[in-house]
């Protein structure tokens, strides 16, 4: 396993749910943080007090990642203040519950935005450091609804099944340069987006209950100490799809 203390993390959606999870146990493991936000300024103030009580520096920085020249101004930041992003966590996303045939291109287009060109924007924009350095981990929250089309509507499943093939491709591609790229596959996980879908049921899981985010964040943080997993999708949810 890699020691990451002393690594600098970059974790988007960090305000909230499984971002502040993931960003907190980062910290914990010794990494500096930036928590990025789009809205919840005071929620992702609050995340970053939580990492310099840990005594790791962290910076929260807003920024919305489905526009290139947010994403350059993010990067921008965290490389002037903290240094270049060694381990990239996309985890920002949208979920808008729909009939099937209520959505509209719109809705689409606003979904694949966020959910999936954010990361590409993002890891295009931190891989020049990863390389010089010859060490990255790239961390891709996809979800169930990759697999099985889950309980949000096509638009989502698309965009987090997109996920799955870019996580592949930056994998196939980077994996001689010391860089690892992997995808967690949460289902129903107890976050705000899950809880105000009155479609998502504990009883559509075989254990019988909701995950926590703290559980996504320990295999978050087991991708970003290993440096041989890489290209996977690690399903995390309660039996629902097994492999």
């Amino acid at each position: 396993m890699d020691d990451i203390a002393g690594k600098v993390a970059l974790v988007t959606g960090a305000s909230r749910g499984i971002g502040r999870a993931i960003a907190l146990a980062l910290a914990r493991a010794g990494a500096d943080l930036a928590i990025n936000y789009r809205s919840r300024e005071a929620e992702a103030a609050a995340v970053a007090t939580q990492i310099r009580g840990l005594g790791r520096r962290c910076i929260p920085v807003r920024a919305d990642v489905s526009k290139s020249a947010e994403v350059a101004r993010l990067v921008e930041t965290v490389q002037a203040q903290l240094g270049a992003i060694e381990i990239l966590v996309n985890n920002a996303g949208i979920a808008r519950p729909q009939p099937l045939e209520e959505i509209t291109e719109s809705d689409w287009d606003e979904l694949l935005a966020v959910n999936l060109t954010s990361c590409f924007l993002l890891t295009q924009a931190v891989l020049p450091g990863m390389r010089a350095r010859r060490w990255g981990r790239i961390i891709n929250l996809s979800s169930v609804a990759a697999q099985v089309g889950g309980v949000v509507g096509p638009h989502y499943a698309a965009s987090k099944a997109g996920l799955l093939g870019l996580t592949h491709s930056y994998a196939a591609l980077l994996a001689k340069e010391g860089i690892t790229a992997n995808a967690i596959a949460p289902a129903l996980i107890l976050t705000e987006m899950v809880t105000s879908n009155l479609k998502a049921r504990p009883d559509l899981i075989p254990v019988g209950r909701f995950g926590d985010p703290e559980e996504v964040a320990e295999v978050a943080l087991a991708l970003a100490r290993n440096g041989y997993i890489t290209g996977q999708t690690i399903n995390l949810n309660g039996g629902w799809v097994m492999s």
